[in-house]
């Protein structure tokens, strides 16, 4: 499983995000639809603020929060019942998500 905080990767690639949040947050959605079948895993794409509505597709879940999605992502792995990856630049989510491995947010965009 592969949990993924939309803000930070969008964030950290330039690609009109900042102009167009929900648009980067559709494009990062599409990529990861390969990048999970690539890598055999399922992904789960957490959004927020501008980009809550961006919809689910075949291969990608997409949870969007009202609140912190760096609360979410904690709270979703702790219901998990199986290993996974958290992909964030957040420092306070790298600390609170025991049992998982945390990758940069360039990793799921190299």
């Amino acid at each position: 499983m592969l949990v993924v905080d939309g803000a930070d990767v969008v964030g950290s690639v330039p690609d009109g995000g900042g102009r167009d949040r929900r648009g980067a947050t559709e494009r990062l959605r599409d990529r990861l639809v390969a990048y999970g079948e690539q890598q055999g895993v399922d992904v789960i794409l957490v959004v927020e603020g501008a980009a809550r509505g961006v919809e689910s597709v075949s291969g990608v879940r997409v949870e969007s929060t009202a609140g912190s999605g760096d609360d979410h992502i904690v709270e979703l792995v702790g219901r998990l019942a199986r290993p996974c990856t958290v992909v964030t630049a957040d420092r306070g989510p790298r600390r609170r998500v025991s049992g998982c491995q945390v990758w940069g947010p360039r990793t799921v965009y190299a």
